[in-house]
């Protein structure tokens, strides 16, 4: 329980101090946002900054922060520390400097901010890479609350039913202009998120001493014996650091009106992310109580971890609030998936999107892509759990990727000497965690750990030293 509250309190404190020393390197100013700049009243559209905070809220959220910690929670206490200080040192400042990079370039995708600042060959990489992982980001926010209104409603209202449901609500918020449905209804969601977590960590609290939150330790208590590095640092994204908000945060930057408020919005969200994934964590090991138990529920599904969690912690009504805010948060993400990759593919192909057929001719084959990898997750046993990990890896390899472009965005651009370490040191050790663990990974070469560890690092110290060189001649070049 210590643990829990400290952490909590690190998470307070690196908000209110390494946010600023974040913004401090960036160095926002009064110059015009697209949401005045450009105003087209379908994407860019000016927001106020307490909405524009819970729309990224729940734009990054889902249930990333709830099924990854949940998940990462079988390593045992140790997932703690790394939603913490995976969030302050490097999640938040990813999430700002994608949406503060994004705003001074008109609301660019990080494919295009990736082909300005890394060349042409990384722009048309990440183009291909974001939209993929954003359609996996958009079954998986398909595939989790179906399966669970699945369970909780008649059987003809089945998974594939409630898939159905969900990826026709998609069509229309990727569609309609973004202050229609989901300037509208997020702040509502966004605030039910809050209450949720807010609910079942009450309950573990105030149980009686049913329930007990271990404190940390660097012990792997995976049953499996599966290695904290770099497992761990893959499945709990979200709620730590996450490549999926590079693609969320540029969708907010078309909409603040100021860029002092980007402090606030995306450092902000992302620590409003962690606080929630450490309740969820806590949940999942005061709950069951070991960690092979948790292990053993997660076989059956991550979604039936959350039900039996909620309703075992809060009772009927209360679990049924738990619930609820499980369903709508993850099509909340997963919504913002598909609008995501509509944009990204309007930059690619440069249609307009004002017109409502140039943005029928992009969402619908998405959708049809989305609909087909829900149906093979749905009918296969381990669909979900394969898509789920294929989404983790791409999911962290992006966020790698976006933190050497703002990193090569401050070596250019930054007015402080030595700033862009802010990014460039995240940006090293998620090289090495990702190289890492698609080499050793059941979906990767399975290699092991004696040849991957090696790799990973001679990789992260590769790129590193790629960084020092640019970062030496962009210093001479100002001489």
């Amino acid at each position: 329980m210590i643990s829990l509250i400290l952490s909590l309190v690190v998470l307070l404190v690196g908000y209110l101090f390494y946010s600023r020393l974040t913004e401090k390197v960036f160095g926002p100013d009064d110059r015009e946002t697209p949401a005045v700049a450009i105003n087209d009243g379908v994407d860019c559209v000016p927001m106020k900054p307490w909405k524009a905070y819970l729309v990224q809220l729940l734009n990054i959220a889902g249930t990333g922060p709830i099924f990854g910690p949940l998940m990462g929670a079988v390593f045992g206490p140790v997932v703690f520390l790394w939603i913490i200080l995976g969030s302050i040192l490097g999640g938040a400042v990813h999430d700002y400097m994608s949406g503060m990079i994004s705003s001074r370039h008109g609301g660019s995708s990080i494919a295009e901010l990736s082909g300005t600042y890394l060349g042409s060959a990384a722009k048309w990489i990440m183009r291909v890479f974001s939209v993929v992982l954003l359609i996996l980001c958009g079954v998986v926010f398909v595939t989790s609350p179906a399966g669970l209104l699945d369970k909780l409603t008649p059987d003809w209202m089945n998974g594939t039913f409630w898939a159905v449901v969900i990826l026709a609500y998609y069509l229309l918020a990727t569609l309609l202009p973004i202050d229609k449905v989901i300037g509208k209804l997020y702040p509502i969601f966004g605030v039910l998120l809050v209450t949720m977590a807010a609910a079942v960590i009450g309950g573990i609290i105030f149980s009686g001493g049913k329930y007990t939150i271990p404190e940390i330790s660097f012990a792997n208590l995976h049953p499996e014996g599966t290695p904290v590095w770099p497992y761990m640092f893959i499945t709990v994204a979200c709620g730590a650091i996450s490549g999926f908000h590079a693609t969320q945060s540029p969708m907010i930057a078309k909409c603040i009106t100021n860029e002092k408020q980007g402090r606030k919005i995306f450092y902000g969200a992302m620590v409003g992310e962690s606080v929630i994934a450490l309740v969820w964590a806590a949940a999942g090991v005061a709950f069951y109580g070991a960690t092979q138990v948790l292990n053993d529920a997660l076989k059956a599904g991550a979604s039936n971890v959350v039900y039996d969690i909620s309703k075992g912690v809060l009772g009927t009504f209360g679990g049924a609030l738990a619930i609820v805010g499980v369903i709508v948060c993850p099509i909340t993400s997963g919504d913002t998936a598909f609008r995501s990759a509509r944009l990204v593919l309007a930059e690619t192909f440069g249609l307009n999107q004002k017109p409502i057929r140039n943005r029928l001719l992009i969402t619908i084959p998405l959708l049809l892509i989305g609909g087909l990898l829900t149906w093979f997750a749905i009918s296969n046993s381990n669909g979900f759990q394969i898509i789920w990990r294929y989404f983790s890896w791409s999911n962290q390899t992006l966020a790698m990727i976006s933190l050497w472009v703002a990193t090569s965005y401050l070596v250019k651009v930054g007015k402080r000497k030595y700033g862009s370490l802010l990014t460039a040191l995240p940006a090293t050790f998620m090289s090495a965690v990702s190289l890492t663990y698609i080499l050793m990974a059941p979906e990767g070469f399975r290699l092991s750990s004696g040849i991957a560890y090696p790799a990973g690092i001679v990789f992260a110290c590769v790129m590193f030293g790629l960084y020092l060189w640019m970062y030496s001649r962009s210093r001479q070049q100002l001489k």
